[in-house]
């Protein structure tokens, strides 16, 4: 199930993840998206199996509650993606040796911009691993849903903070993409077969 309708011309702060967590809700969710390496040792087509995320959006509903008919509820968030899950990520990256960091932070921004230089070293600062427009605000809502939840990062760049190379540009991603293909497909596979077998 793709975020953006499958042709992308929905933008990520315009994306109704309320909708796409209720059609969800009944199933374990395992997202899996491009991010913005913020760490040397994070390469291109790395894998990173998310375990923790800064939110840096400030327009997107984060909640199905509209209103507190009945004195509102919190959401625990301490540790927001499933360790069932993760573990199934890991053990299938191992598996199949794709290069792969077994725990990282992501800022999910607004996008549809890049980072400034001055904010990438900010997120570096801050604990971030890794940048994306997406998952944080999916996994708000998956949480508050009580639906199982996890994601793997794949890194396409060094976003901007890497004063040795080029800012990323949006030509720079495909190629990246395109590489990985297969392992993608492979690792999402292992996936879903490792969680069937330890159901």
């Amino acid at each position: 199930m793709g975020r953006h309708d499958g042709t992308r011309t929905i933008p990520p702060t315009n994306v109704n993840n309320r909708a796409n967590i209720t059609a969800l809700k009944e199933h374990r969710v395992y997202a899996y998206s491009c991010h913005y390496g913020l760490r040397e040792e994070i390469d291109r087509g790395d894998f990173v199996i998310l375990d923790q995320f800064i939110d840096f959006t400030h327009l997107r509903t984060l909640s199905f509650d509209d209103k507190f008919p009945d004195g509102g509820r919190h959401t625990h968030m301490a540790d927001p993606f499933n360790e069932d899950i993760r573990w199934a990520m890991i053990t299938a990256a191992r598996d199949l040796d794709i290069s792969h960091h077994e725990k990282g932070t992501v800022v999910t921004i607004e996008g549809n911009r890049f980072s400034t230089k001055v904010e990438s070293h900010m997120f570096r600062i801050c604990g971030a691993d890794v940048i994306n427009v997406s998952i944080a605000s999916e996994c708000v809502l998956a949480n508050e849903a009580g639906t199982s939840c996890a994601a793997v990062a794949m890194s396409t760049d060094y976003d901007c903070w890497k004063e040795d190379e080029a800012p990323v540009t949006w030509e720079d991603i495909p190629a990246v993409l395109s590489a990985n293909v297969e392992k993608v497909t492979k690792l999402l596979v292992s996936i879903i077969l490792y969680l069937k077998v330890t159901e």
